[in-house]
């Protein structure tokens, strides 16, 4: 697992599951700590058929951020899993992003699930 830190208001962990990559979320992302997700999220990555994000620690995304979440759901699923906390399903619902996401209510069950194809 990588662990990456960024001035200690954001944390980013990634694993992988086979042809998923599990990316934990926890803390503050903004334009000026967004590095280590857009890493984490490349939507270049190889082999990687699914994203899962676990959320239930993010306190804060900004913009920048929920757009470097997006990229990769152009054209696979991202599937955002636990509880998401307020302030982000504030963001998603005004945004219309969740729309964008599968959830699940574990990392687990959100590697395994059946994501439907998105209507374009």
């Amino acid at each position: 697992m990588d662990t990456h830190n960024a001035e200690a208001r954001s944390r980013v962990e990634t694993r992988t599951d086979g042809d998923v990559r599990v990316v934990v979320m926890a803390g503050e992302f903004d334009m000026d700590n967004v590095a280590d997700l857009r890493t984490a999220m490349d939507p270049a990555a190889p082999g990687v058929t699914r994203f899962v994000l676990d959320v239930a620690e993010v306190t804060f995304v900004d913009s920048t951020a929920l757009s470097v979440m997006l990229q990769p759901a152009l054209d696979r699923p991202v599937v955002l899993a636990g509880t998401v906390p307020s302030r982000l399903a504030r963001l998603l619902e005004l945004t219309g992003a969740e729309l964008a996401f599968a959830t699940a209510p574990s990392v687990a069950e959100g590697t395994v699930m059946i994501v439907p194809p998105r209507e374009g």
